[in-house]
């Protein structure tokens, strides 16, 4: 468990979730809670969140949604207990589970094709790639390790059942690879690119860098490029669009 003073209090949502997290290392930002945003799940649906480090998607979809329930599996044990102290400090305890467990040694408990819903924010760089973070924790959190993308979406299609989503944030360019995956076992795929500003408007052509995918297993329908949303005003404030969903906890219309 990291020392008191090598963890920081923070929170999402307008001070709704708590968030304790290691002060050094990988440090949840806004993509869990714009992943946690565009999962379509309802009602008493069950959800798998994959590298869940200290529960920030988890617990942002808990808050959004107050009958959902969450597990999250994340292999960094002291990660897990501050994902339990979270839930627990946001009122959220009784609906979300953190397991010990990655990809490659899951939980035993969890059953294939037992969840509504998958979501997961893999490490965005390949293996060999780039200088990695000198702390091993970020490194982990950045970098693919023994299990890469592919490994990644072959659970989470494994995990979830005929008709459930998956949805992934990633960097745009891996989109190639990441469609190739999901297409290969679901349909109804969604792209939904995240400008940081409007295009066209600063910087003329800047591309998105980041994209929320989702697909749904056992649909037949099409691909489709969402208009995405915009991040940033040009002064570097986040837009009335971002800040429903960061500080309100609306929830993303794929």
């Amino acid at each position: 468990m990291p020392r008191a003073e090598a963890v920081t209090e923070d929170a999402l949502l307008d001070g709704r979730v708590t968030l304790r997290q290691p002060a050094v290392g990988y440090r949840a930002a806004i993509d869990p809670v714009l992943l946690a945003a565009a999962v379509p799940a309802s009602g008493r649906d069950q959800v798998l969140d994959v590298g869940a480090g200290v529960g920030a998607a988890a617990l942002c979809l808990a808050t959004r949604l107050p009958e959902v329930r969450v597990v999250g599996i994340e292999k960094q044990r002291d990660l897990v207990r501050l994902g339990a102290q979270n839930a627990a400090a946001s009122g959220l305890a009784e609906r979300i589970d953190m397991l010990v467990g990655d990809i490659a040694r899951p939980p035993p408990r969890l059953e294939p094709r037992s969840f509504d819903h998958v979501m997961a924010n893999p490490p965005f760089f390949e293996s060999g790639r780039g200088r990695p973070p000198p702390d091993l924790a970020k490194a982990a959190a950045h970098i693919e390790g023994e299990a890469g993308v592919a490994a990644w979406v072959k659970y989470a299609l494994a995990m979830v059942r005929d008709g459930g989503t998956v949805t992934l944030i990633h960097r745009a360019d891996r989109l190639a690879d990441l469609l190739a995956l999901l297409t290969a076992r679901a349909g109804e795929v969604v792209i939904f690119p995240l400008w940081s500003h409007e295009p066209f408007r600063v910087e003329p052509g800047r591309p998105a860098k980041r994209v929320i995918l989702r697909a749904r297993t056992g649909s037949k329908a099409p691909l489709r490029l969402a208009a995405g949303i915009v991040l940033h005003e040009a002064d570097g404030r986040y837009t009335e669009a971002a800040e429903a969903v960061l500080r309100g906890g609306a929830a993303l219309r794929l």
